[in-house]
């Protein structure tokens, strides 16, 4: 029987500050310890899988033996953002860090930005992504400029509205532009729809176009070994399709999770890589704990109904790629945390404590090894 590997990202369910995230601007900080505080969290199976037997998490009941192996992996590459969180995951450390903009992109890349779109721009500053919208949906409408915005993450962010522009048109120039020392993780459509500011709201149909990784990660070795590569939700997009062989966007987490119950009855030989956007993008950097606690019930509620379904070879993991603490009001932005990693199938050891594990290549190690695929990446020496 073929050998199935599920790795789940819970995007931003950090667990805890790591040593240096004073030196990222961030002070105490816990993602779950927040969401833990929400009369909405309520998660059984992740509580079984060893998640509140973790280093530092002394604000939940342990599990008397987890089901599975359980640690926490501290994140090794200068960053705390979606693109370097993932691409570290996947084996590739990230030295330096992407470039941000905390005063909005320099004018000589607006200039050519507009150039190549033949419009012109608004905003140019960090913003909120809903906030931006009441801000300059309306002058949108009117001028058909495009809304630029960016935050503390390395992004270009564009909003516009459907009727003005198609969502396949948002992209593309910018991230021709956005090379070398302006190379940004992300390039990010943020499409919406509506009249004026008191209805405006984005689509689904949000696009990031990203850079390509620069090196080989454990997706590039497994197809290369003739694995399948399964990607669900944005990890197409993060890795740019590099090494990837069959791909499913989403809408969200409930149709993610979706995706995955649906892949856990098909035939495939390698792995299936699925990240679960909201709890980030709904719930992190909107400061909705509420939500985030809710967003992880659900999760909980999917886990119930997919550990019985699991084959006897299939391994199945959970992390996430950085921490985004939703109590946090300091900023609005993603937080440096040590993140979960919790392994559950028969041939995972119960009740077996990794500790505090360093680096998440740790991750691609695994997997490597669990499907006996030889590679050279962060984790594996």
């Amino acid at each position: 029987m073929a050998k199935r590997v599920f790795l789940v990202v819970l995007d931003s369910f950090g667990v805890g500050e790591e040593p240096d995230a004073a030196s990222f601007g961030d002070y105490g900080v816990n993602t779950l310890r927040s969401i833990a505080q929400s009369s909405s969290f309520n998660c059984p199976n992740l509580r079984a899988l060893g998640l509140f037997n973790l280093d530092g998490i002394d604000f939940l009941p342990s599990f008397p033996k987890p089901l599975g192996a359980f640690g926490r992996l501290r994140e090794r590459s200068m960053g705390k953002d979606t693109t370097i969180g993932h691409w570290e995951l996947a084996g590739l450390e990230s030295s330096s860090p992407l470039p941000t903009y905390p005063h909005g992109f320099p004018p000589e890349i607006i200039q050519k930005f507009e150039q190549r779109t033949g419009r012109s721009v608004l905003c140019n500053k960090p913003y909120s992504g809903t906030e931006v919208l009441k801000d300059f949906g309306e002058e949108h409408l009117r001028t058909g400029s495009l809304i630029v915005y960016t935050s503390a993450d390395s992004v270009f962010q564009i909003a516009a509205n459907e009727t003005i522009v198609p969502v396949d048109q948002l992209c593309r120039a910018a991230r021709s532009i956005l090379v070398g020392e302006h190379g940004v993780g992300r390039v990010i459509a943020r499409p919406f729809e509506g009249t004026c500011r008191k209805d405006f709201r984005r689509t689904p149909r949000r696009h990031d176009y990203s850079l390509l990784p620069p090196g080989r990660t454990m997706l590039n070795y497994l197809s290369a070994a003739g694995k399948d590569v399964i990607a669900v939700g944005k990890i197409n997009d993060i890795f740019a399709g590099s090494g990837i062989t069959k791909s499913f966007p989403t809408s969200g987490n409930a149709d993610g999770q979706q995706r995955l119950l649906n892949l856990v009855t098909t035939d495939f030989d390698g792995l299936a890589f699925i990240n679960l956007v909201d709890f980030d993008m709904l719930y992190g950097h909107r400061r909705d704990i509420d939500g985030y606690a809710e967003a992880a019930s659900s999760f909980d509620k999917t886990l119930g109904h997919l550990l019985p379904m699991l084959r006897s070879e299939d391994l199945f993991i959970i992390t996430a790629d950085h921490g985004c603490d939703p109590a946090y009001t300091r900023t609005t932005d993603h937080t440096r945390e040590y993140v979960p990693f919790l392994l559950y199938g028969k041939e995972v050891t119960p009740d077996t404590a990794l500790g505090t594990i360093d680096g998440f290549g740790a991750v691609a190690a695994t997997i490597c090894s669990y499907l006996g695929v030889a590679s050279a990446l962060c984790g594996t020496d």
